[in-house]
């Protein structure tokens, strides 16, 4: 009865909801995934060759109890394996993520000096939990191509294309060997000729290098000397 004695404000109700539905949907932002993951901010710390309860001591530890302390951090969580410590902050919901990146950067400078000389902590990439979309494989099927030369492509070619791409935060490598010099030492002959094994690294960083050197003006040209030590092969 109300209805029908009101029909000018049932009809003005029904058009001001039908207007308000038609811009919604043209107006409304529509996710077919939401991404309803924390607003994490990761920090990885590698440290080679430690065994895992060595880095839980002296890395994991520290990182965890001083980031409890950081605004509105909701929960501290970590792993810890051979070689790498992960530290995953989660912050309450709603917090800025370049925010809470810039606090967990500040935080880790004041822990920094805590930590080994050799474990230098680093945020992960600028992505949330949800944010892996895609994963795929080199296959060499001719076999030409060993292990390395692989991990080479991907390397040097493929990462630096695909992280061009609008919207990749990071283009995350494992498997196959990455391409290094090894120096393989004698430990009787170094203890032979009394060369601790701090010498021997110290020499090799020495020894692949470049000098500055000054420009020489001659004839009107002008030349600049400098000394390349670069390694280039193993002869």
């Amino acid at each position: 009865d109300w209805c029908a004695a009101n029909r000018f404000l049932v009809f003005t109700a029904v058009a001001l909801l039908t207007i308000g539905g038609l811009w919604s949907i043209q107006h409304v932002p529509l996710d077919a995934l939401p991404d309803i993951s924390d607003v994490q901010v990761i920090v990885h710390t590698p440290w080679p060759g430690q065994p895992p309860n060595v880095i839980e001591d002296q890395v994991t530890y520290p990182i965890v109890s001083g980031l409890l302390a950081a605004p509105h951090v909701k929960a501290v969580r970590a792993q810890t394996m051979f070689g790498d410590s992960y530290v995953y902050v989660v912050f309450q919901d709603g917090t800025d993520l370049y925010w809470a990146r810039s606090r967990v950067l500040e935080y880790l400078q004041a822990i920094q000096g805590r930590l080994p000389a050799n474990a230098k902590p680093v945020l992960g990439p600028d992505a949330t939990g949800a944010g892996w979309i895609f994963e795929y494989a080199l296959v060499d099927r001719k076999h030409t191509h060993s292990l390395a030369d692989l991990r080479s492509i991907q390397d040097w070619q493929l990462r630096y294309q695909l992280a061009t791409v609008p919207g990749v935060a990071e283009v995350a490598t494992i498997g196959g060997f990455v391409r290094q010099y090894q120096v393989k030492l004698d430990p009787n002959k170094l203890l032979a000729y009394g060369i601790p094994l701090s010498g021997v690294i110290d020499r090799v960083r020495a020894s692949t290098n470049e000098v500055g050197g000054r420009v020489l003006e001659m004839n009107g040209a002008r030349y600049m000397i400098r000394g390349l030590g670069y390694l280039r092969s193993l002869s």
